[in-house]
């Protein structure tokens, strides 16, 4: 009878010391006093692990590019002295291609337009036989009113829908140049939503407003503020394509960063 005892004890002692170790290793598993734990989040990762950036590779454009600019009222040409004058149509002969000019006035990625709906609609009526090497998707400004609900849900299904409709073409969102100053709350909260966005794509993200382009010094030769109605004039239309243009000439330069952290350009 001891010997039958004895044998049912020795499993159920096993099973206590594996239990033991099992509860060992998972503290050791969560609490490891031998790594330090970091200070910050990873590289990359936004805070709550909502957002990872990927980092864009550099860009690259035939000879002679053809580009479809999208955007609002400033890719319509409001306020230069004939729409065809407005930056995007200018920014062909800076890069010695062809635009394709789609800008509806008043138009955001919530807000529909005077002369058609939102971006979101207007992606899905563009002519799939087109074939851009580059698309710039500009701004808007018009979504200030609109508020932050929904709005980066929106963006994501317009980008979406460009990507798609476009495989082939390099997207570089260019995001609202301020129309007055100093820059707006809402202004700038589109600013930041709009340029998280490209960076999780891995898209290049220009940002007027980060980058100075229209100041305090400037604002006056860049923006009619009278007939023009916080539009770009002719002059600053011109001033515009010429930042664009050199932007876009900067992201061709851009490091490239392989594997093991090193970094070369193009040229290398």
């Amino acid at each position: 009878m001891k010997a039958a005892s004895t044998r049912h004890r020795l499993p159920l002692a096993g099973l206590v010391i594996a239990v033991i170790l099992a509860v060992a290793a998972v503290a050791l598993g969560v609490w490891r006093p031998w790594v330090s734990v970091p200070s910050t989040p990873p590289a990359g990762a936004a805070a709550g692990g909502e957002s990872v950036t990927v980092a864009p590779v550099p860009l690259l454009l035939p000879e002679h590019p053809t580009v479809l600019v999208f955007g609002d009222s400033w890719t319509y040409g409001s306020a230069a002295t004939e729409p065809t004058l407005g930056y995007a149509y200018v920014l062909a002969g800076l890069l010695d291609g062809e635009t394709i000019v789609d800008g509806v006035r008043g138009s955001g990625y919530l807000k529909p337009g005077i002369d058609g709906p939102a971006f979101g609609e207007r992606i899905a009526a563009l002519d799939p036989t087109l074939t851009p090497d580059l698309v710039i998707l500009q701004g808007s400004i018009n979504d200030r009113a609109q508020g932050a609900a929904g709005y980066r849900e929106a963006v994501t299904a317009a980008w979406d829908a460009m990507a798609a409709k476009y495989p082939e073409a390099t997207i570089v969102v260019l995001g609202p140049a301020p129309h007055e100053l100093p820059v707006g709350t809402e202004t700038a909260r589109i600013d930041t939503d709009l340029g998280d966005l490209a960076a999780a794509r891995g898209w290049w993200y220009i940002s007027p407003i980060a980058q100075n382009w229209i100041t305090a010094q400037n604002y006056l030769s860049v923006i009619d503020v009278e007939v023009g109605r916080k539009h770009p004039s002719t002059d600053g239309h011109h001033y515009l394509a010429e930042k664009l243009a050199a932007a876009l000439a900067e992201l061709g330069d851009a490091p490239v960063t392989e594997a093991g952290g090193s970094e070369t350009t193009p040229e290398q």
